[in-house]
Protein backbone atom coordinates (compact mmCIF):
# COMPACT_ATOMS: atom_id res chain seq x y z
CA UNK A 1 0.00 0.00 0.00
CA UNK A 2 1.44 3.41 -0.96
CA UNK A 3 1.47 6.29 1.51
CA UNK A 4 -1.20 8.02 -0.57
CA UNK A 5 -3.48 4.99 -0.52
CA UNK A 6 -3.00 4.67 3.25
CA UNK A 7 -4.42 8.17 3.63
CA UNK A 8 -7.20 7.77 1.07
CA UNK A 9 -8.37 4.49 2.60
CA UNK A 10 -8.82 4.31 6.38
CA UNK A 11 -9.36 0.83 7.76
CA UNK A 12 -9.63 -0.75 11.19
CA UNK A 13 -11.45 -3.46 13.13
CA UNK A 14 -13.56 -2.29 16.05
CA UNK A 15 -15.19 -4.86 18.31
CA UNK A 16 -15.49 -7.43 15.57
CA UNK A 17 -16.68 -5.04 12.85
CA UNK A 18 -14.33 -4.15 10.01
CA UNK A 19 -14.54 -0.53 8.92
CA UNK A 20 -13.28 0.89 5.63
CA UNK A 21 -13.63 4.62 5.01
CA UNK A 22 -13.07 6.22 1.62
CA UNK A 23 -11.09 9.38 2.33
CA UNK A 24 -10.55 11.31 -0.87
CA UNK A 25 -13.22 13.99 -0.37
CA UNK A 26 -11.91 16.64 -2.79
CA UNK A 27 -12.24 14.10 -5.63
CA UNK A 28 -15.58 12.79 -4.29
CA UNK A 29 -13.76 9.54 -3.49
CA UNK A 30 -13.08 8.81 -7.18
CA UNK A 31 -11.23 5.50 -7.18
CA UNK A 32 -7.59 5.17 -8.17
CA UNK A 33 -5.71 1.92 -8.72
CA UNK A 34 -3.94 2.36 -5.37
CA UNK A 35 -7.25 2.81 -3.55
CA UNK A 36 -8.77 -0.28 -5.15
CA UNK A 37 -5.71 -2.40 -4.41
CA UNK A 38 -5.65 -1.13 -0.82
CA UNK A 39 -9.29 -2.08 -0.20
CA UNK A 40 -8.76 -5.48 -1.78
CA UNK A 41 -5.70 -6.09 0.37
CA UNK A 42 -7.53 -5.14 3.56
CA UNK A 43 -10.44 -7.44 2.76
CA UNK A 44 -8.03 -10.26 1.98
CA UNK A 45 -6.31 -9.85 5.34
CA UNK A 46 -9.63 -9.71 7.18
CA UNK A 47 -10.77 -13.03 5.73
CA UNK A 48 -8.65 -14.65 8.44
CA UNK A 49 -10.53 -12.76 11.18
CA UNK A 50 -14.02 -13.78 12.42
CA UNK A 51 -15.90 -10.54 11.68
CA UNK A 52 -19.59 -10.00 12.28
CA UNK A 53 -19.72 -7.45 9.42
CA UNK A 54 -17.67 -5.11 7.25
CA UNK A 55 -18.86 -1.51 6.91
CA UNK A 56 -17.92 0.55 3.83
CA UNK A 57 -18.48 4.29 4.22
CA UNK A 58 -17.09 7.72 3.37
CA UNK A 59 -15.56 10.54 5.38
CA UNK A 60 -17.48 12.98 3.18
CA UNK A 61 -21.18 13.84 3.29
CA UNK A 62 -21.08 14.80 -0.40
CA UNK A 63 -20.19 11.42 -1.84
CA UNK A 64 -19.88 7.76 -1.01
CA UNK A 65 -17.94 7.29 -4.25
CA UNK A 66 -18.33 9.15 -7.55
CA UNK A 67 -16.81 6.27 -9.55
CA UNK A 68 -13.44 5.62 -11.12
CA UNK A 69 -10.92 8.41 -11.66
CA UNK A 70 -11.72 8.98 -15.33
CA UNK A 71 -9.32 11.90 -15.61
CA UNK A 72 -6.37 9.60 -14.91
CA UNK A 73 -7.74 6.89 -17.20
CA UNK A 74 -8.01 9.40 -20.04
CA UNK A 75 -4.47 10.61 -19.39
CA UNK A 76 -3.21 7.04 -19.62
CA UNK A 77 -5.07 6.53 -22.89
CA UNK A 78 -3.67 9.73 -24.41
CA UNK A 79 -0.17 8.75 -23.30
CA UNK A 80 -0.55 5.31 -24.85
CA UNK A 81 -0.18 3.63 -21.46
CA UNK A 82 -2.84 0.99 -21.95
CA UNK A 83 -1.27 -1.23 -19.30
CA UNK A 84 -1.96 1.31 -16.54
CA UNK A 85 -5.63 1.58 -17.46
CA UNK A 86 -6.04 -2.18 -17.79
CA UNK A 87 -4.43 -2.62 -14.38
CA UNK A 88 -7.02 -0.27 -12.87
CA UNK A 89 -10.02 -2.06 -14.39
CA UNK A 90 -8.68 -5.54 -13.65
CA UNK A 91 -8.04 -4.57 -10.03
CA UNK A 92 -11.45 -2.93 -9.69
CA UNK A 93 -13.36 -5.88 -11.12
CA UNK A 94 -11.40 -8.30 -8.95
CA UNK A 95 -12.48 -6.26 -5.92
CA UNK A 96 -16.12 -6.30 -7.10
CA UNK A 97 -16.02 -10.10 -7.24
CA UNK A 98 -14.38 -10.33 -3.81
CA UNK A 99 -17.09 -8.18 -2.24
CA UNK A 100 -19.81 -10.33 -3.83
CA UNK A 101 -18.26 -13.50 -2.42
CA UNK A 102 -17.06 -12.12 0.92
CA UNK A 103 -17.59 -14.41 3.93
CA UNK A 104 -18.74 -11.59 6.23
CA UNK A 105 -21.75 -9.39 5.40
CA UNK A 106 -20.65 -6.17 3.68
CA UNK A 107 -22.73 -3.12 4.63
CA UNK A 108 -22.31 0.02 2.50
CA UNK A 109 -23.44 3.36 3.90
CA UNK A 110 -24.41 5.49 0.89
CA UNK A 111 -24.64 9.16 1.82
CA UNK A 112 -24.35 11.53 -1.15
CA UNK A 113 -23.21 10.57 -4.63
CA UNK A 114 -22.78 6.92 -5.55
CA UNK A 115 -21.99 6.54 -9.23
CA UNK A 116 -20.27 4.00 -11.46
CA UNK A 117 -17.51 2.42 -9.41
CA UNK A 118 -19.34 3.43 -6.24
CA UNK A 119 -22.11 1.05 -7.19
CA UNK A 120 -19.48 -1.59 -7.85
CA UNK A 121 -18.30 -1.22 -4.26
CA UNK A 122 -21.79 -1.29 -2.76
CA UNK A 123 -24.28 -3.26 -4.87
CA UNK A 124 -22.32 -6.52 -4.75
CA UNK A 125 -22.35 -6.47 -0.95
CA UNK A 126 -25.09 -7.84 1.28
CA UNK A 127 -26.65 -4.55 2.40
CA UNK A 128 -26.85 -1.03 0.96
CA UNK A 129 -28.04 1.66 3.35
CA UNK A 130 -29.08 4.98 1.80
CA UNK A 131 -29.80 8.34 3.39
CA UNK A 132 -31.98 11.24 2.26
CA UNK A 133 -28.91 12.66 0.50
CA UNK A 134 -28.18 9.56 -1.59
CA UNK A 135 -27.99 9.81 -5.39
CA UNK A 136 -27.20 6.70 -7.42
CA UNK A 137 -26.47 6.42 -11.14
CA UNK A 138 -24.59 4.59 -13.87
CA UNK A 139 -23.90 7.57 -16.20
CA UNK A 140 -21.24 5.95 -18.40
CA UNK A 141 -23.01 6.28 -21.78
CA UNK A 142 -22.75 10.05 -21.32
CA UNK A 143 -18.94 9.89 -21.40
CA UNK A 144 -18.52 7.39 -24.22
CA UNK A 145 -18.11 4.38 -21.92
CA UNK A 146 -20.52 1.64 -20.76
CA UNK A 147 -21.91 0.55 -17.37
CA UNK A 148 -19.24 -1.73 -15.94
CA UNK A 149 -18.20 -2.93 -12.42
CA UNK A 150 -20.60 -5.85 -12.88
CA UNK A 151 -23.49 -3.65 -14.02
CA UNK A 152 -24.13 -6.07 -16.88
CA UNK A 153 -24.94 -8.56 -14.10
CA UNK A 154 -26.95 -6.50 -11.60
CA UNK A 155 -28.85 -4.15 -13.92
CA UNK A 156 -30.59 -6.93 -15.93
CA UNK A 157 -31.70 -8.48 -12.62
CA UNK A 158 -33.65 -5.40 -11.53
CA UNK A 159 -37.44 -5.59 -11.97
CA UNK A 160 -38.86 -5.31 -15.47
CA UNK A 161 -36.89 -3.08 -17.83
CA UNK A 162 -35.59 -0.77 -15.11
CA UNK A 163 -32.00 -1.95 -15.55
CA UNK A 164 -32.01 -1.27 -19.28
CA UNK A 165 -33.47 2.19 -18.64
CA UNK A 166 -30.86 3.06 -16.02
CA UNK A 167 -27.95 1.68 -18.03
CA UNK A 168 -28.82 3.46 -21.26
CA UNK A 169 -29.92 6.83 -19.90
CA UNK A 170 -27.78 7.19 -16.75
CA UNK A 171 -30.88 8.31 -14.87
CA UNK A 172 -30.09 9.39 -11.31
CA UNK A 173 -31.98 7.70 -8.48
CA UNK A 174 -32.80 9.26 -5.14
CA UNK A 175 -33.22 7.22 -1.96
CA UNK A 176 -36.86 6.37 -2.71
CA UNK A 177 -36.03 5.13 -6.21
CA UNK A 178 -33.00 3.18 -4.97
CA UNK A 179 -35.16 1.36 -2.43
CA UNK A 180 -37.89 0.75 -5.01
CA UNK A 181 -35.46 -0.85 -7.47
CA UNK A 182 -33.68 -2.92 -4.83
CA UNK A 183 -30.32 -1.24 -5.39
CA UNK A 184 -30.70 -0.09 -1.77
CA UNK A 185 -31.86 -2.39 1.02
CA UNK A 186 -32.39 0.01 3.96
CA UNK A 187 -33.03 3.68 4.68
CA UNK A 188 -31.36 5.38 7.65
CA UNK A 189 -31.39 9.17 8.10
CA UNK A 190 -27.97 10.73 7.64
CA UNK A 191 -27.70 11.66 11.29
CA UNK A 192 -28.13 8.00 12.23
CA UNK A 193 -25.31 6.54 10.13
CA UNK A 194 -22.67 6.82 12.83
CA UNK A 195 -24.68 4.50 15.07
CA UNK A 196 -24.62 1.60 12.62
CA UNK A 197 -21.11 0.35 13.34
CA UNK A 198 -21.66 0.31 17.10
CA UNK A 199 -25.06 -1.32 16.72
CA UNK A 200 -23.56 -4.12 14.63
CA UNK A 201 -20.85 -4.62 17.26
CA UNK A 202 -23.31 -4.48 20.18
CA UNK A 203 -25.56 -7.10 18.58
CA UNK A 204 -23.04 -9.31 16.83
CA UNK A 205 -25.23 -12.36 17.40
CA UNK A 206 -28.22 -10.87 15.59
CA UNK A 207 -28.69 -10.99 11.80
CA UNK A 208 -27.40 -7.80 10.20
CA UNK A 209 -30.78 -7.22 8.58
CA UNK A 210 -32.46 -7.22 11.99
CA UNK A 211 -29.93 -4.75 13.41
CA UNK A 212 -30.37 -2.39 10.46
CA UNK A 213 -34.16 -2.59 10.69
CA UNK A 214 -33.98 -1.27 14.25
CA UNK A 215 -32.22 1.85 13.00
CA UNK A 216 -34.31 2.66 9.95
CA UNK A 217 -36.45 5.74 9.73
CA UNK A 218 -39.74 5.99 7.85
CA UNK A 219 -39.06 4.61 4.38
CA UNK A 220 -39.41 7.15 1.53
CA UNK A 221 -40.11 4.38 -1.01
CA UNK A 222 -43.78 5.39 -1.34
CA UNK A 223 -42.55 8.62 -2.93
CA UNK A 224 -40.58 6.89 -5.69
CA UNK A 225 -41.01 8.81 -8.92
CA UNK A 226 -39.70 5.82 -10.82
CA UNK A 227 -42.56 3.72 -9.48
CA UNK A 228 -45.03 6.23 -10.94
CA UNK A 229 -43.73 5.66 -14.49
CA UNK A 230 -42.91 1.98 -14.11
CA UNK A 231 -45.42 0.86 -16.73
CA UNK A 232 -43.97 3.24 -19.30
CA UNK A 233 -40.41 2.20 -18.40
CA UNK A 234 -41.20 -1.46 -18.96
CA UNK A 235 -43.01 -0.85 -22.25
CA UNK A 236 -40.43 1.45 -23.80
CA UNK A 237 -37.18 -0.04 -22.55
CA UNK A 238 -38.49 -3.56 -22.85
CA UNK A 239 -38.32 -3.21 -26.63
CA UNK A 240 -35.79 -5.44 -28.36
CA UNK A 241 -33.92 -2.70 -30.23
CA UNK A 242 -32.70 0.82 -29.53
CA UNK A 243 -34.62 2.20 -32.47
CA UNK A 244 -37.85 0.68 -31.19
CA UNK A 245 -37.22 2.14 -27.75
CA UNK A 246 -36.85 5.60 -29.27
CA UNK A 247 -39.98 5.07 -31.35
CA UNK A 248 -42.02 4.14 -28.27
CA UNK A 249 -40.67 7.10 -26.30
CA UNK A 250 -41.76 9.47 -29.06
CA UNK A 251 -45.17 7.79 -29.14
CA UNK A 252 -45.71 8.31 -25.41
CA UNK A 253 -45.03 12.05 -25.62
CA UNK A 254 -44.94 12.60 -21.84
CA UNK A 255 -42.55 14.68 -19.72
CA UNK A 256 -40.86 11.47 -18.58
CA UNK A 257 -40.50 10.08 -22.10
CA UNK A 258 -39.15 13.41 -23.38
CA UNK A 259 -36.51 13.39 -20.64
CA UNK A 260 -35.55 9.78 -21.37
CA UNK A 261 -35.36 10.46 -25.11
CA UNK A 262 -33.17 13.51 -24.52
CA UNK A 263 -30.83 11.36 -22.41
CA UNK A 264 -30.51 8.82 -25.23
CA UNK A 265 -29.92 11.51 -27.81
CA UNK A 266 -27.16 13.11 -25.73
CA UNK A 267 -25.36 9.80 -25.08
CA UNK A 268 -22.65 8.26 -27.24
CA UNK A 269 -24.32 6.14 -29.97
CA UNK A 270 -21.48 3.62 -29.75
CA UNK A 271 -21.87 3.38 -25.98
CA UNK A 272 -25.61 2.80 -26.34
CA UNK A 273 -25.00 -0.10 -28.72
CA UNK A 274 -22.45 -1.72 -26.41
CA UNK A 275 -24.61 -1.19 -23.33
CA UNK A 276 -27.72 -2.59 -24.97
CA UNK A 277 -25.86 -5.71 -26.09
CA UNK A 278 -24.26 -6.23 -22.68
CA UNK A 279 -27.47 -5.84 -20.70
CA UNK A 280 -29.50 -7.96 -23.11
CA UNK A 281 -27.15 -10.89 -22.48
CA UNK A 282 -26.31 -10.26 -18.83
CA UNK A 283 -29.16 -12.22 -17.30
CA UNK A 284 -27.74 -15.45 -18.74
CA UNK A 285 -24.25 -14.83 -17.31
CA UNK A 286 -22.70 -15.21 -13.87
CA UNK A 287 -21.12 -12.20 -12.20
CA UNK A 288 -17.63 -13.38 -13.04
CA UNK A 289 -18.63 -13.94 -16.68
CA UNK A 290 -20.05 -10.43 -16.82
CA UNK A 291 -16.92 -8.92 -15.30
CA UNK A 292 -14.76 -10.85 -17.76
CA UNK A 293 -16.79 -9.55 -20.72
CA UNK A 294 -16.60 -6.00 -19.36
CA UNK A 295 -12.84 -6.21 -18.90
CA UNK A 296 -12.39 -7.32 -22.50
CA UNK A 297 -14.48 -4.36 -23.65
CA UNK A 298 -12.55 -1.78 -21.62
CA UNK A 299 -9.41 -2.55 -23.61
CA UNK A 300 -10.99 -1.21 -26.80
CA UNK A 301 -13.48 1.30 -25.39
CA UNK A 302 -10.95 3.50 -23.57
CA UNK A 303 -9.11 3.99 -26.87
CA UNK A 304 -12.16 5.11 -28.85
CA UNK A 305 -12.64 8.74 -29.92
CA UNK A 306 -15.99 8.77 -28.12
CA UNK A 307 -14.46 7.94 -24.73
CA UNK A 308 -11.66 10.47 -25.08
CA UNK A 309 -14.13 13.09 -26.27
CA UNK A 310 -16.73 12.26 -23.61
CA UNK A 311 -14.28 12.55 -20.75
CA UNK A 312 -12.76 15.71 -22.23
CA UNK A 313 -16.20 17.31 -22.47
CA UNK A 314 -17.11 16.27 -18.93
CA UNK A 315 -13.91 17.65 -17.45
CA UNK A 316 -13.10 20.63 -19.68
CA UNK A 317 -16.12 21.97 -21.58
CA UNK A 318 -18.25 24.57 -19.84
CA UNK A 319 -21.39 23.21 -21.52
CA UNK A 320 -20.19 19.59 -21.24
CA UNK A 321 -21.46 18.78 -24.73
CA UNK A 322 -19.37 16.07 -26.42
CA UNK A 323 -19.17 15.69 -30.18
CA UNK A 324 -19.77 12.02 -30.80
CA UNK A 325 -18.66 9.83 -33.66
CA UNK A 326 -21.72 8.90 -35.73
CA UNK A 327 -22.52 5.63 -37.41
CA UNK A 328 -22.75 2.06 -36.20
CA UNK A 329 -20.00 0.16 -34.47
CA UNK A 330 -18.13 -2.60 -36.19
CA UNK A 331 -19.86 -5.69 -34.87
CA UNK A 332 -16.54 -7.12 -33.74
CA UNK A 333 -16.39 -4.40 -31.04
CA UNK A 334 -19.63 -5.59 -29.46
CA UNK A 335 -19.62 -8.14 -26.64
CA UNK A 336 -20.06 -11.76 -27.72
Amino acid sequence: MTDTAAVEILADVHRGVGRILLNRPKALNALTTDMVVAIDRVLTEWERIPLSAVVLASTSTKAFCAGGDIRTIREHSLAGDAEASERFFASEYRLNARIAEYPAPVVSLIDGLCMGGGLGLSVHGSFRVVTERAALAMPETGIGFFPDVGASYFLPRLPGAIGMYLGLTGHRLDAADALYTGLATHFVPADGLDAIGDALADHAGDPVDVVLNRLTGPSPVAGSRLAEVRGDVDWTFGASTLSEMEKRLRHLDTPWSAEALAALESASPHSLEITHALLARGRQRTLRECLSAELALTRTTIRTPDFLEGVRAALVDKDRTPHWQRGSLDGRALPS
